[in-house]
């Protein structure tokens, strides 16, 4: 459920962004003032910290080994932010980004590097790319090169451009093994071809860092089926990431009024959609598909009722904040807050909503190399916040 309103009273709190100054003409420095206040809820005591406003409907952010981090946003920008102690400094756009199918819920998407860009300069990303009969969900690699990307290449796009505006997903992830993993929305119109292994749409998949498919690919050599999809059975997800343990692949996707699902990923499994489901239909209210289990389909680990529309997803390792280690931060959309699951092994044992005081769509949380937990809002003034205490 990518839209979605809030019932929790809004409630803004003032304080002055610090007043910033540019780097060589080439960076925004950060003057407005601020929407948010440090504020906590009652029972977690966390804060939330802003850092940055004034981006225009961000979509993800990524880290880079001198502290920066590099910004998409979703009408097709890609911004590189620095700091300087506590204040925040942002680029022009780069140069050298591909055309994007900004419309409806495409846009510019998420962003990763490379295990080893700090010789390589590599990165990923991905975006709705415009096609003569509409759009499909692409993925590039580039090299950074100062505010520029250089040898920009398509390495993997959906087989099918259908016209419409949503569910392209995608994050990215490359996982312990190497390979580069990413996540499809099934087009909300083509949800039906979720479930079939000829198309791209509701699939997560598995590809080499230079857009080859893997010989061990589940689904290789096996009839119609395209060699690239990993799992199906997905309806639109946006959180995907590494166990640090098991290094097994966690990964949520929205359902509809209901049905949002967090699962684990299995080589050529069925997750379901929309066949199997707890989401209903938006108008009528009434159940999606056959049921909300079957003996071939892989159950999620955990889901939603109502949605709470989740974006991004990461597992805290190295937080200074011991209630939230060793657990996942989930962004959402809907309810305008972070989403914090308790887990034991391989299960969730308890649920706690932080911030619900933000009033803001959550669009990507990510824990920093030092352990800093930072968030982006999905607004047309977007803010990068930290979570303290």
């Amino acid at each position: 459920m990518e839209q979605g309103h809030s019932t929790l009273r809004r409630r803004l709190l003032g304080g002055l962004a610090a007043g910033l100054a540019s780097v060589g003409g080439s960076l925004k420095a950060q003057t407005t003032q601020s929407q948010f206040g440090p504020f906590g809820e009652d029972r977690s005591g966390l804060r939330a910290q802003p850092l940055f406003e004034g981006l225009e409907n961000p979509w993800a952010f990524c880290f880079l080994p001198d502290r920066s981090l590099l910004v998409t946003e979703r009408p097709g920008r890609m911004r590189l932010m620095q700091f300087q102690g506590q204040s925040a400094q942002l680029s022009a756009p780069l140069q050298g980004l591909p055309e994007v199918h900004a419309m409806g819920q495409g846009g510019l998407l998420d962003v990763i590097t490379s295990s080893d860009f700090a010789r390589d300069q590599t990165l990923f990303f991905s975006l709705a790319q415009p096609t003569d009969r509409g759009a499909r969900t692409a993925i590039f690699r580039a090299q950074l090169k100062g505010l520029t990307l250089s040898q920009v290449q398509l390495i993997f796009a959906q087989k099918h451009d259908p016209s419409g505006r949503h569910h392209f997903g995608c994050r990215l992830l490359i996982a312990s093994d190497g390979m580069l993993y990413a996540s499809m929305g099934e087009r909300f119109f083509q949800a039906k071809q979720a479930q079939s292994l000829d198309n791209h749409f509701g699939k997560v998949i598995r590809i080499g860092l230079d857009g080859g498919v893997p010989g061990n690919n589940p689904f290789v050599g096996k009839g119609d089926a395209l060699a690239e999809i990993y799992s199906y059975g997905h309806r639109n997800p946006q959180g995907l990431a590494s166990h640090p343990q098991t290094q097994n692949l966690w990964m949520h996707e929205h359902g509809p009024q209901g049905g949002d699902e967090l699962n684990i990923l299995a080589a050529g499994r069925n997750y379901g959609w929309p066949s199997i489901t707890y989401g209903r239909e938006y108008v009528t209210n009434l159940r999606v598909g056959e049921g909300t289990s079957r003996a071939d389909v892989q159950p999620p680990v955990h889901y939603w009722i109502p949605s709470i529309a989740p974006s991004g997803l990461c597992f805290v390792r190295r937080s200074p904040i011991d209630a939230l280690r060793g657990g996942l931060l989930i962004g959402s959309l809907k309810e305008r807050c972070l989403a914090f699951l308790r887990l034991q092994g391989d299960r969730v044992i308890g649920e706690q909503r932080l911030l619900t005081g933000l009033n803001a769509r959550v669009r990507d949380v990510r824990e920093s190399p030092t352990g800093e937990l930072l968030f982006i809002t999905d607004e047309s003034r977007g803010a990068l916040l930290r979570l303290s205490v």
